[in-house]
C-alpha cells in the first residue's frame, strides 16, 4: 500500500526535471559539459515529510509587480523571500493556474521568464539567424532576412510565454505560433500546478508488490493500477506522475518477461536472444531458500544497469528507482549512473568524496535502499572508466546500458560519443536508448549505423515508447521547441559472431537496419 505521507524531494525533483529540460533541442542538448552552466540553479531544501501539513486555505491574492522579479543589482524582492520562507503556502488553486511567466505568483517562474528574456531569441523570418538548425522542423531554418538578432520580449496573451520581441512579429508569425500555443498554454499550467503548494497524492508510491498479483505492462494505466497506485482520475496530476515514473517505466517496459514489445512488436530475434538472457536473471525461478541452514542458496549477483551521460535522472528521489526493484521482487540492481553532470541538482551532496586507492574515481554510494538496490554515481566519462577496467568483465546475463536523450548523431554532442561507441559494442551486452522526438532518434541511428561500420545489430525498432512523460516541456533557450521525456525507445548491441550451420544466404533487410 501508499505510505501515509507525500515526499518534498519527489516535487522538487519534477520542477528540476521541467527546468533542467530548457536545453532539449539546443546545440547543448545532450552535451556533458555546457548543459548545465547556461541553467540558473537553486539548492535543494531539507527533505521534509507532509504528514504534519496543514489543512489547505485560501489562495493569497497576489498582485502583478510593477517591478521585474529582480532590481538592477539582481537582488531579490522582500515579497519573493518571503514567499521562499513558507513552502506550505497555497498560491495558486486549481481553477487559478494559468498566469502570465513575467507577472507569475511563483517566484521561481518569474525567474525562469527573465532567462528566457535575456536569452531566447525572435523566432520571425525576418531576423538573421543566430546558429545553424539542427531538424527540419526547427525555426531557426527559417530566418533569411536582414533584421539583427532581438531577445523575446512579448508575451502571447493565451499562452503566457515570451515567444516574439515585438507584438507586430508576434501578429505576422501567428499562423506559426498557433501550432503550439495550446501545448505552451498546457506547460504553463503545469508548472504553476507544481509550484501551487496544494497536496500531491500522486506522488505516493506503492510497496513491494505481492507475488499472487500480477503487473500488467501494457500502457500507463494498468500499470499504475495493476501496481496499486493511488487513482489518478484528471489529466495533469497523470501529467506529472508519469514526469519522474518514466525513467525506470521505460527501462522495465523492455527487461520485463511481460513486456508490451515482442517479435509482433518492433522486437527482432537477435533482440529476442538479448532480452531473453536478462529477462532468466530478472525472473528467477524459486529456490525453495529458507532461514535455516538447509534453506541456504546461492543468491545471484545484481544486474547492474549502466546509465551513461546522467543528469536529470541521477537526481530522481530514490523512492522513484526503487520502483524499478518493485517491479523485479526477486531480482537485486546496482544501478551506475555515470557522466560528467551525473551530480547535476544535487548540490547538497557537494564536494565529491576524494579519490583514494579504495575508491579510485570518487564513487558516490547509496547501498542503504531497501536490501534490493544499490546506486553509484561516477562524474567521469565511461571510456576513461571502460580503460581503467573498472567495470570488467561484462556478462549479457547480468548487465545493460541506458541511455536516456544521448544525442550520439546531435552535431554538439556526437564528438563526446566518438570513442564511446565501439567499448559499449565491444561488451556485446543490450544498449538502450531513448529520444525525444522521431527524427532525433533517426538521427542517432543514422550515427550508430555509420561509425560501427556493420559491427552492431538492431535489437528492437525505434518506436514510440509506451511509457513516455506525458508531459511537455518548455526549452528556455528556444521557446518554439517543446518535446517529452523518452518519447521514444529503440535498442541495438555489438555483433556477435558465432559458428552456426550454413542455410543458405540471409535474405536482405532481416537485421533490421533497412527497415
Amino acid at each position: 500500500m501508499a505510505s501515509n505521507t507525500v515526499c518534498h524531494r519527489c516535487l522538487r525533483a519534477a520542477v528540476s526535471l521541467a527546468r533542467s529540460s530548457q536545453s532539449a533541442s539546443t546545440a547543448s542538448r545532450r552535451t556533458f559539459t555546457s548543459s548545465s552552466a547556461t541553467r540558473p540553479s537553486r539548492r535543494r531544501s531539507i527533505h521534509q515529510a507532509a504528514a504534519s501539513r496543514a489543512p489547505a486555505v485560501e489562495a493569497a491574492r497576489v498582485s502583478e509587480p510593477s517591478l521585474p522579479y529582480q532590481d538592477v543589482r539582481g537582488r531579490q524582492s522582500d515579497k519573493d523571500a518571503a514567499a521562499q520562507r513558507q513552502p506550505n503556502r497555497i498560491l495558486l488553486q486549481p481553477n487559478n493556474l494559468f498566469h502570465s511567466y513575467t507577472h507569475s505568483p511563483a517566484p521561481e517562474i518569474r525567474k525562469r521568464a527573465a532567462f528566457m528574456r535575456q536569452n531566447a531569441y525572435c523566432p520571425h523570418p525576418d531576423h538573421q539567424p543566430t546558429r545553424a538548425p539542427v531538424s527540419p522542423d526547427d525555426l531557426e531554418a527559417r530566418k533569411t532576412g536582414a533584421m539583427p538578432p532581438r531577445h523575446v520580449s512579448y508575451e502571447c496573451p493565451d499562452c503566457g510565454i515570451p515567444v516574439s520581441c515585438s507584438e507586430e512579429h508576434f501578429v505576422d508569425d501567428y499562423s506559426s505560433h498557433l501550432e503550439i500555443c495550446d501545448t505552451l498554454r498546457q506547460i504553463n499550467e503545469d508548472d504553476h500546478d507544481l509550484l501551487s503548494g496544494r497536496f500531491f497524492p500522486e506522488f505516493e508510491y506503492p510497496g513491494p508488490q505481492i507475488d499472487e498479483a500480477q503487473v500488467n505492462m501494457t500502457n500507463w494505466d494498468t500499470m499504475l493500477y495493476s501496481r496499486e497506485f493511488n487513482a489518478v482520475n484528471e489529466a495533469r496530476p497523470m501529467r506529472q506522475v508519469t514526469r519522474l515514473l518514466t525513467y525506470p517505466a521505460t527501462i522495465a517496459s523492455v527487461l520485463h518477461e511481460l513486456s508490451p514489445y515482442s517479435l509482433k512488436d518492433r522486437i527482432l530475434p537477435e533482440g529476442l536472444r538479448s532480452l531473453s538472457a536478462l529477462r532468466y536473471t530478472l525472473h528467477p525461478p524459486r529456490t525453495g531458500a529458507g532461514i535455516d541452514i538447509k534453506g541456504l542458496r546461492p543468491n545471484p549477483p545484481p544486474v547492474r544497469l549502466f546509465i551513461l551521460g546522467a543528469r536529470a535522472e541521477s537526481s530522481l528521489p530514490r523512492e522513484v528507482w526503487i520502483q524499478l526493484a518493485h517491479l523485479f521482487p526477486r531480482a537485486t540492481f546496482h544501478l551506475i549512473f555515470i557522466g560528467p553532470e551525473s551530480m547535476s541538482n544535487r548540490d547538497d551532496e557537494f564536494p565529491l568524496p576524494p579519490r583514494t586507492p579504495s575508491n579510485p574515481f570518487g564513487a558516490i554510494v547509496e547501498d542503504r535502499l531497501g536490501g534490493q538496490m544499490k546506486i553509484s554515481t561516477y562524474v567521469e566519462y565511461f571510456h576513461t572508466l571502460h580503460n581503467a577496467q573498472h567495470f570488467y568483465p561484462y556478462d549479457p546475463y547480468f548487465d545493460c546500458f541506458m541511455l536516456f536523450h544521448p544525442g550520439l548523431g546531435h552535431p554538439a554532442s556526437s564528438h563526446e560519443w566518438a570513442e564511446t561507441l565501439p567499448q559499449l559494442l565491444e561488451t556485446k551486452v543490450p544498449i538502450i536508448c531513448t529520444g525525444y522526438t522521431e527524427f532525433d532518434m533517426q538521427r542517432d541511428i543514422a550515427w550508430v549505423k555509420e561509425q560501427a561500420r556493420g559491427e552492431a545489430d538492431l535489437l528492437m525498432r525505434p518506436g514510440e515508447n509506451r511509457f513516455r512523460s506525458l508531459r511537455w516541456d518548455l526549452n528556455d533557450l528556444d521557446p518554439g521547441d517543446v518535446s517529452c521525456g523518452n518519447w521514444g525507445v529503440w535498442a541495438f548491441r555489438g555483433k556477435r559472431y558465432e559458428a552456426d550451420e550454413y542455410r543458405g544466404k540471409q535474405q536482405e533487410g532481416t537485421t533490421g537496419w533497412e527497415k
